[in-house]
């Protein structure tokens, strides 16, 4: 059995509805035509050279991927360059490429309520609420049923981020009730989250000048890395998509943070 990828799209539509993406965003149908047949699909968070290997390899015609590979519109595509590589691949071997961004990440039971949920949150809503959706929109903060205390809510977001260690800025309060968090790249909501109450923040990619505000604003900031703020959303997309009967759901195994600890100190 298959599904045309029209179909796939309808799906995914339901999870993460495009008009919740942000308008610099590019979601949807990348590579690909609405009217291929689909059995396998691989999901991952980004589209790299080894995504495509474990694609092919799978016998995968789709690649469902958080990031999208193509942000702007291209200006070249140069074969001798990873990206035009990659493109190549996608091409030569029918391999479709499809995008779900900032539409999961806002969306109800998205990214960012998928790290909250994961954290042991109640009661989230967004932190920056789309128009006219109260449930809908980037970042979420929530509460504990019972105040946590911080060695405790430290090894809650290192696992929630795959991280053995993670960077904090200011002084994490002794027991803990409200976080905000954003998946992904969120520095730009850490202000919002101190106005609406929040004892802590928890995001990926934060700047050293809004760590600099929040210390000294006397406010606790976690940077949990872009990855590991959104390595949740392959489980979202691969969990939704096995409810669509006739195809085969492959979650990425290939995949892996970009960056790597390495102890400079140690001999």
């Amino acid at each position: 059995m298959s599904v045309r990828i029209c179909h796939l799209l309808a799906h995914l539509d339901r999870l993460a509805p495009p008009e919740l993406a942000e308008a610099w965003d590019n979601v949807g149908l990348i590579v690909g035509a609405t009217g291929q047949e689909v059995e396998n699909v691989l999901v991952c968070l980004d589209v790299t050279l080894a995504a495509l290997d474990e694609a092919t390899s799978k016998n995968c015609q789709v690649i469902v991927s958080h990031h999208p590979p193509i942000f702007k519109p291209l200006a070249r595509i140069d074969l001798g360059e990873a990206s035009g590589i990659m493109l190549r691949a996608a091409l030569v071997h029918g391999v479709a490429l499809i995008a779900c961004h900032t539409n999961l990440d806002s969306a109800k039971g998205g990214v960012s309520d998928a790290l909250a949920q994961a954290l042991g949150l109640h009661e989230t809503r967004p932190l920056q609420s789309v128009a006219g959706r109260a449930d809908a929109g980037l970042g979420r903060i929530g509460r504990f049923a019972e105040a946590v205390p911080a060695r405790e809510f430290l090894r809650r977001a290192a696992t929630a981020t795959a991280n053995a260690a993670l960077p904090v800025v200011g002084t994490l309060p002794e027991r803990i009730t409200t976080v905000a968090v954003c998946g992904g790249s969120g520095s730009e909501l850490a202000p919002l989250a101190l106005r609406l109450g929040a004892e802590v923040y928890l995001s990926g990619e934060i700047k050293h000048s809004t760590a600099l505000w929040a210390r000294e604003n006397c406010f606790c900031l976690i940077d949990g890395g872009h990855w590991g703020t959104e390595r949740l959303a392959v489980d979202i997309i691969a969990d939704w998509l096995q409810d669509l009967s006739g195809i085969a759901i492959h979650r990425a195994e290939s995949e892996k943070p970009a960056f790597n600890l390495v102890n400079c100190l140690t001999p």
